[in-house]
């Protein structure tokens, strides 16, 4: 459980995001925690409520409010995953997402570099591992495999290694000197994002990475209903378990979706974030409670 010193330096920091989007002109919204039926992505495991589910992002809800008019919202809200449990990893955690009509991948970067130096100077107490001046960097996946592992990304695919790669020996080497931007992933790992122009095999996709890392994953949108149809189809033969009911797809969001022409939005941890912004390097030390503080 925090201190008092804590809990004001957590409250500061979630006040401090909503003043950036709010000077921004981004309007704050609130979707259902609790959904009938979520986006189909196979590594990652809903948690029941119910007949319902309890949101594993607002993407699918933000997205539609993009269709009926907004240009540029934000939300902080909870999100849950099963089985995701660790230094790093919460079943319960805090999100930040936010989503602009009119925009692509490179606007998003923009705005975590915007947000990172505005909380630099507005939080007291709290500071950033590396100073924030300096140029970003900025590395394509390709790239990444190149530079730091023992094959590239196409033969990570092909053998099914790509995640275990990704995280063994190139996210360590990543955001360490200056936050860090990867992108430009392949499309089989973008199931949500559309296709970079000039290259169909890549996703204008990005994660941030800042001391090795990952806190945000922004994208481009995929605005093109039958392709995300299609999409969502793949997913289903990739589960384990069938959350969404027999396969039962989202229709109101595919329905909406075409209502979209360009857009861009992006996941942020936000628990992660607090927790480097303090020097630490477990969630359990920058949460209210902890799971470890509950009763069993």
């Amino acid at each position: 459980m925090l201190d008092q010193k804590r809990l004001h330096q957590r409250a500061a920091f979630f006040q401090a995001i909503r003043c950036f989007f709010q000077n921004q002109g981004f309007l704050e919204v609130d979707t259902p925690i609790r959904q009938p039926l979520v986006i189909p992505e196979h590594n990652i495991l809903p948690i029941p409520a119910g007949e319902h589910f309890l949101q594993s992002s607002p993407e699918m809800y933000m997205k539609r409010l993009l269709a009926s008019g907004c240009e540029q919202i934000f939300q902080i809200c909870h999100c849950f995953r099963q089985g995701e449990r660790g230094r790093l990893h919460l079943e319960e955690f805090v999100m930040l997402e936010w989503y602009r009509l009119d925009a692509d991948y490179t606007d998003l970067m923009t705005d975590c570099e915007q947000l990172c130096v505005f909380l630099a100077k507005e939080l007291v107490g709290c500071g950033f591992p590396m100073p924030l001046d300096q140029p970003w960097e900025r590395l394509t996946v390709e790239r990444a495999f190149q530079k730091y592992c023992s094959m590239s990304a196409a033969e990570a695919l092909k053998q099914d290694r790509f995640d275990q790669l990704l995280v063994e020996q190139i996210e360590p080497n990543l955001g360490q000197q200056s936050p860090a931007f990867l992108y430009d992933y392949p499309l089989e790992l973008a199931s949500l994002a559309r296709p970079k122009a000039g290259q169909p095999d890549v996703a204008e996709r990005f994660e941030l990475y800042l001391s090795g890392v990952e806190l945000a994953n922004g994208f481009s949108e995929l605005t093109d209903p039958d392709q995300q149809r299609s999409r969502f189809e793949e997913e289903y033969t990739k589960m384990e378990v069938d959350a969404n009911r027999a396969g039962k797809m989202p229709e109101r969001f595919l329905s909406d979706l075409g209502g979209i022409d360009r857009a861009a939005g992006i996941a942020m941890g936000l628990d992660r974030l607090f927790m480097l912004l303090l020097g630490g390097n477990n969630l359990n030390d920058v949460l209210t409670f902890s799971p470890d503080d509950l009763d069993n």
